[in-house]
This record gives C-alpha cells, structure tokens and sequence, in this order.
C-alpha cells in the first residue's frame, strides 16, 4: 500500500508538475510515456482488485454497480471493467502482463476481454498466447481488430454463429443531448450497409461543398444523413462501394480465412463470402506478389472505369497510411510524399493515402516523411520518434523456396 500512496502523494506530484516547466519538447513526450506506463501498471492492480472483489461476491450482478459508485462510473462501463477484471486474472493471463509492464492501456485490454468474451476458456487461452506478442505499442483500436482477428482464427465456427448472432442484435438509438441537440445511431447494423451508408452520406456532403457553402463537411454530412432519413431524398438505385478483401479459396468456400473490409477490420469467411456474392457486388482482380503478398497490379474487368494510378494506390494502401487510422483510403486524399513541386513524382513510388486531418497534419512543422520502395512508409515526429506503417499484404506471404532462386549463370 505503501507504494500506491507514493504515487497519489500531493507532495510528490506538486514536485513533479513543478519540474515539468523545465523540459524540452522531447522531454515532455518522456514524461507522458513514462506516466501512461505507470498508469498502465496501477490500472493491472485495480483489476486485480475488482477481480478478487467479484470472486468475493460469487459473480453478484450488483458487483457492478457497487463499482460504479465507488469510482464514480456509469453502470455500463463498470460492468465492463468488471468482466475484463474476471477475464484477465483468469483467461488472459499475458494481456495482464503486457499491462503489468505497463505497454498495454487499460482500456486496449478491456478491448482484448470483449473481443473474445465469447470464446471457451481454452480458446481465450490460446488467443491470448497468440496476442502476446502482437499488442505492444498498439492503439486501442489496432488492439481491438487484432483481437478480433485471433479470436476468429481459433474459433472460426464460433466466429460464423457469433457475426450471425450480433448482426440480428442490430438497433436505432437515440441519445439526447443538451442544448438543443440529440443523436441518432443505427447500432450494430450489418458493417456492408453501413459502411455503404456513410460512403453514399459522405459523397453526398462533398458534392454541396461547393466556393460559397459556409457549412463543414461535418456538418454537411450530419445534414444530407438527416435529410435522407426524412425525405427520402437521393434515390434507391445509388450504388456505392465497400472495399472488401479476401483471397480465392476463401471466397470458393475451400478455407475459412477472415477477410478484411477497409476501414472496419476482419469479418468472419462465411460473413465476407455472403458480402461478396451479393446481387449487386462487383468482384475484382487483384494480382499479389506470392512470397510478400503485396498489390502488384489490378484487373481492368470492374463495373466502373476508374483512374488507373489513383486506384492502385489506395487499393495498395486500404487505409490512411498513418499508423493507427483506419479511415479507408477510397475517402482519403492521395499525397506526394516528396512535394509535387520539389521534385516528387506522380507515381506509385511517391503516392500515399491520408485522411484529411492526416495530411494536413504532414504540413505542421518539424514532420518528416519517407516513402521506400516495397510501399513502408517511415513517420518522424518532432520529437526525432520514428513510426513505420507497411501496406497489408493481402495474403499471407509465402517462404521462399528453391525454386524462387534466380537460375545460376
């Protein structure tokens, strides 16, 4: 007890603030990891503790609230806290590690609890096991599709019958707001038709953003949805685009590999394949090199002519190439990583996908962005820290074999 009082000391955290007037920029980012470093660590003893609470209370469903009031939580997300405090002390033994050492987030671990919440207790294990070594450093939204991913992998079965159970859970909520404003949410609705939703709204928005339009495009978009909702406005015969990814024998039903939707992560084979031959769905030809798996050209037969080069480069990227944003790169913008007029060139090997906050973001001062070859893109931030983000393979890559060799001369 002695070292949680240390750190909720007033003495010693006044000498801590105070001393923070002194550091640098690069100071400043240390000081902020080390603290969520250390948050991470008093965050796995309070798991621990709501842990060792609910086997003191036999499962009660009133543990819950009693957490909720004591850390002044709102009852759902003290439930949560609950279970992913059950779950890491007894299914995700290296999840609490990974938090113990302070390289995992509260909150990314409690991503991993629900993401595989409905796997039997030898499965979670094994998920777990697998996850070990791929969460360090991750968002929590990377933390979440990789978890989800796994936990369809062990249990694919069990991933089929847990799509088909959540998609028929979907639901509209409304949640008031103050001031005069509410919200509206379709809730767990099938991820094809929303994600074709939000493309058509966001089209829709992008088409009134005209020279004299004072409104933003947030705006614009919360407009057109509304206005869609109550008129009807905008036709039923509009097509829009999903990108979906999934290898041959996954879509010929000869294994159950997850597939991937740009922008949301894994879906389950039988789910993809039930996207994938929908009535209006286009399929396409996508050539991959066999031993990385990276987009080495397109198929041409599609619904729709599109420019070539701006195709290939956000089918290349899937999403915004700054690690950690899943925006999908067919509502990205396509940015010169060595600016147009210093010398970049229009090409493949200098093009990348960014979201909007994204690519104004590469402006700010002290940025710098380099572009290799094989697509790996290198972010430095300010402080000299180094980020790297490689385009997905669309394929497991396969290991080189003799025959891959280059004949001898």
């Amino acid at each position: 007890m002695a070292l949680l009082e240390d750190t909720t000391n007033p003495r010693v955290l006044e000498e801590i603030n105070a001393s923070l007037n002194l550091l640098d920029d690069k100071g400043s980012v240390a000081v902020a990891v080390a603290a969520s470093v250390g948050i991470a660590r008093l965050e796995a003893v309070r798991f621990r503790a709501l842990a060792q609470l609910n086997r003191h209370r036999g499962g009660a469903r009133s543990v819950a609230q009693e957490v909720a009031f004591e850390l002044s939580l709102v009852d759902g997300h003290a439930g949560a806290m609950v279970a992913a405090a059950d779950a890491l002390t007894t299914r995700l033994p290296r999840t609490l590690d990974l938090l113990d050492q302070g390289k995992v987030s509260g909150f990314g671990a409690m991503k991993v609890a629900a993401a595989t919440v409905w796997l039997s207790d030898e499965n979670a294990l094994a998920a777990d096991a697998v996850l070990g070594d791929r969460l360090a450093g991750k968002n929590c939204e990377q933390i979440r599709k990789a978890a989800s991913h796994v936990a369809a992998t062990v249990d694919r079965e069990g991933a089929d019958k847990r799509a088909e159970h959540s998609r028929e859970g979907r639901r509209l909520a409304v949640r008031q707001g103050e001031t005069g404003v509410a919200s509206i949410e379709v809730e767990d609705g099938p991820v094809e038709k929303v994600n074709a939703a939000y493309t058509r709204i966001d089209r829709a928005a992008r088409a009134l953003k005209t020279g004299d339009e004072t409104r933003t495009l947030d705006q614009l978009r919360a407009d057109v949805a509304l206005d869609l909702l109550l008129s009807g406005r905008g036709g039923v015969s509009e097509r829009t685009e999903v990108f979906l990814y999934m290898d041959l024998f996954t879509y010929l039903g000869l294994n159950g590999d997850p597939a991937e939707m740009a922008g949301h992560g894994h879906l389950p084979a039988t789910l993809a394949r039930h996207i994938a031959t929908g009535p209006d769905t286009v399929l396409r030809r996508i050539i991959t090199d066999p031993l990385s798996g990276q987009v080495v050209d397109l198929g041409r037969d599609r619904y729709r002519p599109t420019a070539g080069l701006d195709e290939y480069v956000r089918v290349r990227d899937r999403e915004c190439r700054r690690p950690g944003c899943h925006r999908p790169a067919q509502a990205c913008d396509l940015d010169h990583t060595v600016p147009w007029q210093f010398g970049g060139r229009t090409d493949a090997a200098d093009l990348v996908s960014f979201c909007r906050r994204d690519h104004r973001l590469k402006d700010e001062p002290g940025w710098t962005y380099h572009l290799t070859p094989d697509g790996t893109l290198t972010i430095t931030t300010p402080t000299g820290q180094r980020h790297d983000s490689t385009p997905p393979p669309l394929h497991t890559p396969r290991p080189k074999t003799p025959q891959d060799e280059p004949p001898p001369f």
